[in-house]
């Protein structure tokens, strides 16, 4: 079928149901203010408990009667969208890493300490943590496309700051552009979860997560690459340096520009018909009765959340900090090597993409978030353990394939934690969810990386990866405690008779016609 505008909607699920007997709603949980009437007169909704009801309220209280059929479909467009947010969050990984992968090259160039260049990857994650709720309430507010657009824009905008940057006691300059680019950060991390929730249907909405998320795996896997070819170490020749580094800077601003124009191309809010039931149901709820606060207040009475939020901060914080100090942690065990320094870190993420879409791959068949999740960090915490011990040594074999081991398990548990939270909050936003575990996430990342960092400096490598040991077994300890409540899948899966209005993209939701009905008890 070809949609106004000349897009084709193709291969997916349409459904067409028969509406049933009208039924009074319940509380909407979705952010939406408890009390509220019924349009059509009915009772006022209940104080909830921050959105903890059982499958079958949950879906009552989303689907209420109405006419109309529903009708859900996957568009094509679903694939470029992926793609080319996958492509700049690419490049806004790549520019948090080349740093920190030359810690040694750009300390020696600005005339600065390893301290002042770490900050250089520490600012992403103290930009993000001020900035998650306005960036969230951004996005459930003004929408997906704008989002994106910034997200894309201050991206190229950092770049381009850092091509005035390319000479010695410039250090000041290229902190804020990267403080810039950290600024963009905020508006990608989030998007993954929302992204496939909004464009694609339940039997791939995990793995298209996890191709998401595999995007900013697959920058930082070519920061730990390319800048160590491009920018090769030559203290005694500052000129040839700064002209190896003005390659790497003008390249990623060309590409950064290029991505911008390409995502105001390709985006759009919402594709014209919703791709699954659990859409179509969000779809319908009045955005008049919205509360960004309700939203965050349900999040944090969610107890399975708060959880999740701490030990996904833990597992992802530990990454963050291992990616910023693996340069230091090779050269004092490995003199000269920056080289392989970065090669083991791409070895790191690539293992880690692998697992991310392993794992997406595994939650889509057989929807078992809690028990992956838990077994993922289980082996993460014995992968930290493996790596801890054989990186002194002497071998960088063995650092190989120890640090690919580490990345397959802790790098494929970032798909994970986004696609676990949006199922027990659902049906809350995906980019409230997603924004505060990325927020969780920086907060460990900043504290790991500066008490890791002093570790290593003053005592040795091995003694700041067993403090990250310590409390990656917390995290196994609070992973194992969340009650797993699939809330999105029970919706999907368990809604056999439904009536839904299909809402074109452009078209206001009619009040008078935003009910739905359920037949069947989930």
């Amino acid at each position: 079928m070809v949609e106004e505008g000349g897009e084709e909607e193709a291969e997916g699920e349409s459904g067409e149901m028969p509406a049933a007997a009208a039924a009074p709603p319940p509380q909407r949980c979705n952010g939406f203010l408890p009390g509220k009437e019924a349009e059509d007169g009915g009772r006022a909704a209940p104080a909830g408990d921050g959105g903890r009801a059982a499958p079958a309220a949950e879906a009552e209280a989303m689907l209420a009667a109405g006419g109309g059929r529903v009708e859900t479909r996957l568009s094509r467009r679903r694939l470029a969208v992926l793609t080319v947010f996958s492509c700049y969050s690419l490049v806004n990984a790549f520019q948090w890493i080349q740093y920190s992968i030359l810690s040694n090259v750009f300390a020696g160039f600005y005339g600065v300490s390893f301290t002042q260049i770490d900050w250089l990857s520490m600012v992403y994650m103290v930009a993000y943590v001020p900035l998650i709720l306005p960036a969230t309430w951004l996005l459930d507010t003004r929408g997906l496309r704008l989002t994106a657009l910034l997200g894309a824009g201050l991206n190229g905008l950092g770049a381009w700051l850092k091509c005035a940057s390319l000479a010695p006691g410039r250090y000041p300059l290229t902190l804020a552009a990267q403080a810039v680019c950290a600024v963009a950060q905020v508006f990608i991390l989030g998007l993954p979860s929302r992204i496939a929730s909004v464009w694609f249907g339940p039997t791939e909405v995990s793995t298209a997560c996890a191709v998401a998320v595999l995007g900013n795996q697959l920058g930082t896997a070519i920061g730990f690459l390319l800048p160590p070819v491009l920018v090769p170490n030559t203290p005694n020749d500052i000129s040839l340096m700064a002209h190896n580094i003005s390659i790497m800077f003008y390249g990623t601003a060309i590409v950064s520009t290029l991505l911008f124009f390409l995502t105001g191309v390709v985006f759009e809010e919402k594709p014209k018909y919703p791709p699954s039931y659990s859409q179509a149901v969000l779809q319908t709820m009045p955005p008049e009765d919205y509360s960004y606060k309700q939203s965050i207040i349900n999040l944090f009475r969610n107890i399975p959340f708060v959880l999740l939020l701490i030990s996904y901060g833990i597992m992802t914080g530990a990454f963050y900090s291992v990616s910023t100090l693996l340069n230091q942690m090779i050269v004092t065990h490995y003199k000269g090597e920056e080289v392989n320094a970065g090669r083991i870190g791409l070895t790191l993420v690539v293992a880690g993409m692998v697992g991310s879409i392993i794992c997406g791959l595994w939650l889509d068949y057989t929807k078992t978030y809690k028990q992956t999740t838990l077994i993922v960090y289980i082996l993460s915490f014995i992968g930290m353990l493996v790596f801890t011990f054989t990186l002194y040594l002497g071998y960088l074999t063995v650092v190989f394939v120890t640090g690919g081991v580490l990345g397959f398990f802790m790098t494929g548990y970032l798909p994970l934690g986004f696609e676990f939270a949006v199922e027990i909050t659902y049906p809350e936003s995906e980019g409230t969810s997603s924004g505060l575990l990325n927020a969780s996430a920086q907060i460990f990342g900043i504290v790991f990386t500066l008490i890791q960092g002093k570790l290593t400096t003053d005592y040795s490598p091995r003694a700041g990866n067993l403090f990250l040991c310590a409390w990656i077994f917390v995290g196994i300890i609070l992973t194992a405690l969340i009650k797993s409540d699939l809330r999105r899948h029970n919706v999907n899966s368990g809604i056999m008779n439904l009536d839904v209005k299909a809402i074109p993209v452009d078209s206001p939701v009619e009040p008078e016609s935003t009910t739905l009905k359920i037949q069947s008890a989930l």
